[in-house]
């Protein structure tokens, strides 16, 4: 049994103009999320950003020509199911930064599935 108030924090930080194919990276993300079952997932759009010392700076360009803003998803669960959900994302390309933290939930509750650990 686990604390519902301590959870794991996954980020996954890419950009809007990643692919799987003819999906967008983080449609595909969140839909893979809620397939495993995990508690929540959201993808946050970016104003401005870059990743690695020559990354390219991902931001919104005048009459929108050129963008391609940075992303990341935030996954919540237990630290067992978001462990499991990070080792599927190695096949994957276009994704940066992928970082894990704890969180304690203060407020609202999450529909934690019983995960096998």
């Amino acid at each position: 049994m686990h604390d519902d108030k301590q959870m794991m924090l996954l980020r996954i930080y890419t950009d809007e103009n990643a692919h799987i194919g003819d999906k967008r990276l983080v449609d595909e993300l969140v839909r893979m999320a809620r397939t495993e079952g995990l508690a929540g997932a959201t993808a946050l759009r970016g104003r401005l950003g870059f990743g690695g010392r020559k990354g390219a700076v991902h931001q919104h360009h005048s009459l929108g020509v050129g963008d391609n803003m940075p992303m990341v998803v935030e996954i919540v669960d237990t630290e067992p199911a978001v462990r499991r959900f990070a080792q599927t994302l190695g096949d994957l390309h276009h994704i940066g930064l992928v970082t894990l933290e704890r969180v304690e939930v203060l407020h609202g509750s999450l529909p934690i599935a019983e995960h096998p650990e």
